[in-house]
């Protein structure tokens, strides 16, 4: 090749495979593929023999259902439902054990501090404070994810999450993310920092990496207290007694597409501008379906999934419940540091339909989302330490006479939705990036679609006139 040769021009020849690419289409590797495994059937068949008839072939049946135009979606919605159902209803009464199991206990080592001679705040601070707010992270967390993380990994472990991300395959291929990315957004039902880890199962760097930053578009363990309990006080009591639990679960379910149809458009944001790349090739067998290895599932689901998240939300917990006990039992010129730093930021609030309240909860539990209610609390009722109300009545009627109508319902749900992520998550995210940027951006970009949608929401509202 000779330096006047056109083939010894670089741009020549990205122009050329430009073209060529062009030509042949986005489907070669589709089309390559298929090819390649219906060569193998041919073969298969010519060299197999069966003495008996060849018995009904159950995987593809089954697959001709769950993963059909017609019935694929509608399947998936269903038993999305019938696990939040599922969990919801089943970590109440565990969730309400744990509680009063721990508060009870709270009383005796308040009593051992005092019999130790401990000042009053050393013993507000560790016992009011710290160990309140891990017992209010234990008690809420621990029931969801030993229903949920169990549940998950059996449909994984029969071989049915294959099926979702093939189902879901095609959005995210027009989002110019990986298909894989399905999978990992599943897993961030149960939790977001297990989702991010989820992401390793994508090889290419560059959709990994927006897998990683659009993970916290759905909602998790510590969101799904808040979002379900306004749904059920303000969006059910707007219907009927028999519709109620209806509409309620509806919200939840429709609060949840809203943040899938988040992550696709951010998916698409960051594929063509920060993250722009082309979307590499995804070819899916789906595995047999198979009996389920319970004792796997269960090591799996409850030891390496909640036994793991939830320590790492205990140590990132414990932090956020001695800062909420200083903050409200602080005082400068005769108001708590709470209270100052509520008026601060109510005009923020205002601005996307919450309150200074609202946003100084969400601030204080970055560390777990869990102790966002219990915050709201305190400070309406001006108390030192974090606290719960309950009567659903009473705790509505606290609401509403501290200025709460539906709107703002929708809104402290959708804030909750999209808001950053915990700092269980955002540590995990680093340590699977080891990177400062992607990190903070992790963080930024959700702040800023939180906001966005709020502001929006709010002043189409005022426009609208709806309260």
């Amino acid at each position: 090749m000779t330096p006047s040769d056109p083939r010894a021009d670089p741009q020549q020849l990205f122009e050329k495979a430009e073209a060529l690419r062009k030509e042949v289409g986005e489907s070669l590797h589709d089309q390559f593929t298929e090819s390649i495994y219906s060569r193998a059937r041919a073969i298969a068949l010519r060299a197999v023999s069966t003495e008996r008839p060849t018995r009904r072939d159950w995987d593809q049946t089954l697959d001709s259902i769950l993963t059909s135009r017609t019935f694929g979606f509608p399947i998936m919605l269903a038993i999305l439902s019938v696990i939040f159902w599922v969990t919801i209803q089943g970590a109440n009464v565990p969730s309400a054990m744990l509680a009063s199991w721990f508060f009870w206990l709270e009383e005796p080592l308040a009593w051992a501090f005092q019999w130790l001679g401990a000042p009053w705040w050393i013993e507000g601070f560790f016992v009011h404070g710290v160990y309140r707010g891990l017992a209010w992270v234990v008690s809420v967390m621990l029931p969801p994810m030993a229903i949920f993380f169990p549940i998950f990994t059996l449909l994984e472990d029969m071989g049915y999450l294959p099926r979702v991300a093939f189902n879901l395959d095609k959005f995210f291929r027009m989002a110019g993310a990986h298909g894989k990315q399905a999978l990992t957004m599943s897993m961030g039902f149960g939790c977001n920092a297990a989702g991010v880890i989820a992401c390793r199962i994508i090889e290419s760097p560059r959709e990994r990496l927006i897998a990683i930053i659009t993970n916290n578009f759905v909602p998790c363990n510590g969101r799904w207290p808040t979002i379900i309990m306004l749904a059920s006080l303000f969006v059910a009591a707007a219907f009927p007694a028999g519709l109620a639990s209806i509409a309620a679960a509806a919200t939840v379910v429709g609060v949840t597409l809203f943040g899938v149809l988040v992550t696709l458009l951010v998916s698409a944001f960051l594929s063509r501008t920060w993250l722009k790349g082309e979307a590499s090739s995804f070819t899916l067998e789906l595995p047999p379906y198979r009996k389920p290895q319970l004792l796997r599932v269960l090591y799996t689901s409850l030891i390496d999934r909640t036994i793991y998240v939830l320590g790492r939300a205990v140590v990132m917990a414990a932090p956020a419940g001695g800062l909420i006990w200083i903050l409200g039992n602080t005082t400068w010129g005769g108001t708590s540091l709470m209270a100052h730093l509520a008026s601060l930021l109510n005009p923020l609030g205002r601005a996307i339909g919450l309150d200074g309240i609202i946003l100084l909860a969400f601030v204080i539990a970055i560390p777990a989302n869990e102790i966002i209610v219990p915050t709201i609390i305190m400070g309406y009722m001006g108390m030192g330490m974090m606290t719960d109300i309950g009567s659903a009545v009473q705790l509505k009627a606290l609401f509403a006479a501290n200025g709460w109508t539906l709107l703002t319902a929708v809104s402290v749900m959708l804030f909750s939705l999209l808001h950053y992520p915990c700092t269980t998550t955002t540590w995990t995210i680093w340590k699977e990036t080891r990177s400062v940027k992607w990190t903070v951006v992790s963080n930024l970009l959700p702040l800023a679609v939180a906001f966005a949608v709020g502001f929006t929401l709010t002043q189409v509202a005022g426009l609208l006139r709806v309260s």
